[in-house]
């Protein structure tokens, strides 16, 4: 055991502390600098195990209840999580065992449950794995679940958990005209490359001359359904990171990308650079915005419940209760972006949601409220799309569980509006 491997562990608690304890995600966890301290490598790997964790808690708590007659404090509870995963994944046991009880005695606040750890994960590495592989995938927590289970089925949800549990593989974008020969994929049917074993992504054939972009396969589909053409003014509405945009920008249409934040917007300009591509990027609020365009892409604010397999802190960094006020502001942004969609345009709203409430319901709205608005089904009509997925009204819904034998994609609802000339 390394130095650098205890800080990476150390660090991946601090994690689950935060997110277990404070309800923070991992990206605002990140953003705040709590790895900066790290060599990449070891950022890498704190990140890997806290998300690893976090996917497997539910069956980690299953194996650890047995041995605990209470629960100890979150941080000690939190390192037992940690090196249960590790140990029902394989990791040697002496290494394991051993940093977690130097984790837990070099803190003063707990350095006394140093023999409990010591004693509890032994148990687990005798026990553990066997035990592990005999338990359900674990279930999302009952305040997402049971609108899920309402809108899909408990099959279908338990499917997506399935899915959840499995983690995400590493998706990419090829810029047009460039072959992904050098990588090690395969091609999904949509389009989309899929890495067997990416390693680190800045490392990868083609990365640094901006021959590709990360961007799960589910997420590039709304760009394709737009369908940009050369010399459109087409309006990118809550932009960053900006894969859309670059999808966007490849096909020689003027594109502006707005978006409120300023911090994420600085990731589409070091992708644009390091692509090629250009875009005229605005900061500011997407209400506020006026002009008129050919085309627009609204992939707005919502829940985000369809990257649990990305983000497996999600469900218990968020309990729903911003729903009603994203919903309220999806409804707001569409009425809006319809404003500024010149007449016979087209608009394409989306949301990396699995709930209804965040999709079709926001269209089936839409077609009552917003003048001279069809749903255009045949924008739909791309290669891997299975027409199984559209929905009643003209929308597109995708989930985790489609594509079970090749990892899966995101959760996502996708529809395109066209106004009346």
């Amino acid at each position: 055991m390394t130095d650098s491997t205890t800080a990476a562990r150390r660090s991946a608690i601090h994690m689950l502390d935060q997110v277990l304890g404070e309800g923070r995600l991992i990206a605002e966890i990140l953003s705040s600098g709590a790895l900066d301290h790290l060599p990449p490598e070891d950022r890498a790997r704190a990140q890997r195990l806290a998300t690893q964790t976090l996917r497997g808690l539910e069956r980690a708590d299953r194996l650890l209840q047995k041995h605990l007659r209470k629960q100890p404090p979150l941080n000690v509870r939190n390192a037992l999580r940690l090196g249960t995963v590790e140990l029902c994944h394989g990791e040697a046991a002496h290494g394991v065992v051993n940093a977690m009880v130097q984790i837990v005695g070099g803190d003063g606040r707990h350095a006394q449950l140093k023999g409990l750890v010591n004693a509890v994960l032994r148990k687990i590495a005798a026990e553990g794995p066997e035990g592990w592989a005999l338990l359900r995938a674990p279930r999302l927590p009952k305040w997402l679940r049971n609108p899920l289970v309402a809108a899909w089925g408990g099959e279908a949800v338990a499917a997506m958990e399935r899915a959840h549990f499995a983690g995400a593989p590493l998706d990419i974008t090829l810029k047009p005209g460039v072959s992904g020969d050098a990588l090690d994929a395969m091609e999904l049917p949509t389009g989309s490359l899929r890495l067997s074993a990416p390693g680190q992504v800045s490392a990868l054939p083609g990365y640094a001359t901006g021959a590709w972009w990360v961007q799960d396969a589910a997420a590039a589909l709304p760009a394709r359904v737009l369908n940009a053409q050369e010399g459109e003014t087409v309006l990118d509405l809550c932009a960053a990171p900006g894969g859309k945009t670059l999808q966007l920008a490849a096909t020689g249409a003027r594109v502006v990308a707005v978006d409120i934040s300023e911090t994420r917007m600085q990731r589409l300009r070091d992708n644009l650079t390091r692509t090629g591509l250009s875009a005229e990027i605005r900061i500011g609020d997407a209400l506020e915005l006026t002009g008129a365009y050919d085309a627009i892409l609204l992939d707005a604010p919502c829940s985000a419940t369809g990257t649990i397999r990305r983000h497996p802190d999600l469900p218990f960094a968020k309990d729903g209760s911003e729903f009603g006020a994203l919903i309220d502001l999806q409804t707001r942004m569409l009425a809006h972006a319809w404003t500024l969609l010149k007449p016979g345009g087209r608009l394409v709203f989306c949301t990396c949601s699995l709930l209804p409430d965040e999709g079709e319901v926001q269209v089936d709205h839409a077609l009552t409220t917003l003048a001279g608005l069809t749903v255009e089904r045949e924008a739909l009509t791309l290669a891997g799309v299975d027409p199984g997925w559209i929905t009643s009204e003209g929308g597109l819904r995708l989930r985790p569980d489609y594509w079970p034998d090749s990892g899966g994609m995101d959760g996502f609802y996708i529809a395109c509006l066209r106004k009346a000339a």
